[in-house]
């Protein structure tokens, strides 16, 4: 203890710009960790040099060109909480933008009325509505379908790059849901602008089903395992920040100067029985914590 706390003392002598510097190389977490060392490190730690290394470099364009209005901010660190904590509207309300809040990694949701829907078109399939609690104008409700297949495209150049992304269907279920509980595919495939596939589809089995449903599902994987079936590698659904469902649809990497497509679908196709009552807000990509 005597030796941490000498160590402590020993940078509390350093300049406080120097310590700014030092600080601006670790993490979000980590300078608010820092902060609580003493009166010196704090103000060194909660500094515009410190906070605006943490926000993406384009942060500038992204807040201006922002369709939802951003609250007051008087210090770097202020709008860098604003950004984790009140998505923007993005390309006309069609993206939501967030900060990670951990890692200040961007987040992108793309609203369900830019995702490839088979048969959005027809309101005997899909119909659009209006919920006060969902980030978008309006939202996809599933009236009835036996055919389910739902599609985004993300460019990554708009992603942090370094950074392991995991794809979300972010979802809700109507009182009067239906045929939702058996599985569905979930797969990602890297496509280059020349069409051709970087690495192999990736592809798992999921389930859309409560929390409340869950321990039905454990009690069906104990019983059998067989192909397309519930295993250990199946994913289930969870409860997101927000309070929407929200269920992971696969992962990829990014590395620094990448450039391609990241297709991701969700669908069940296989057992063809009538589904309802899927309400979809969109499909959101955020960086991986491990």
């Amino acid at each position: 203890m005597a030796d941490e706390n000498y160590e402590t003392s020993r940078f509390s002598l350093l300049p406080e710009g120097c310590i700014a510097n030092i600080v601006s190389f670790t993490s979000p977490k980590d300078a608010c960790r820092a902060a609580a060392v003493s009166l010196l490190v704090k103000s060194a730690a909660e500094s515009d040099t410190v906070w605006e290394r943490f926000l993406p470099p384009d942060y500038g364009e992204i807040v201006s060109g922002s369709n939802s209005p951003v609250a007051a901010y008087s210090t770097k660190k202020e709008l860098y909480f604003l950004l984790c904590e009140s998505p923007l509207l993005l390309d006309g309300g069609k993206l939501s933008f967030r900060l990670d809040n951990s890692t200040g990694k961007k987040c992108y949701m793309m609203c369900s009325r830019e995702l490839q829907i088979t048969w959005a078109d027809n309101s005997m399939y899909w119909t659009w509505t209006s919920l006060p609690d969902s980030r978008f104008a309006e939202v996809a409700e599933l009236q009835s379908v036996c055919w389910l297949e739902i599609r985004a495209i993300f460019k990554v150049q708009m992603l942090s790059p370094g950074t392991v992304y995991e794809a979300y269907l972010v979802f809700k279920l109507s009182e009067e849901h239906y045929g939702l509980d058996c599985y569905s595919k979930a797969s990602i495939k890297l496509v280059r602008e020349n069409g051709t596939e970087i690495g192999n589809e990736m592809t798992s089995s999921i389930f859309i089903v409560p929390p409340t449903q869950r321990r039905v599902i454990w009690r069906r994987r104990r019983r059998r395992s067989l192909p397309g079936q519930i295993n250990a590698d199946n994913r289930i659904s969870r409860i997101g920040r927000d309070g929407w469902f929200e269920i992971e649809l696969g992962n990829f990497f990014i590395g620094e100067g990448d450039q391609f497509d990241a297709q991701i679908e969700f669908l069940e196709i296989e057992q063809l029985n009538w589904k309802r009552g899927l309400i979809v807000e969109g499909i959101e990509l955020r960086p991986k914590h491990f």
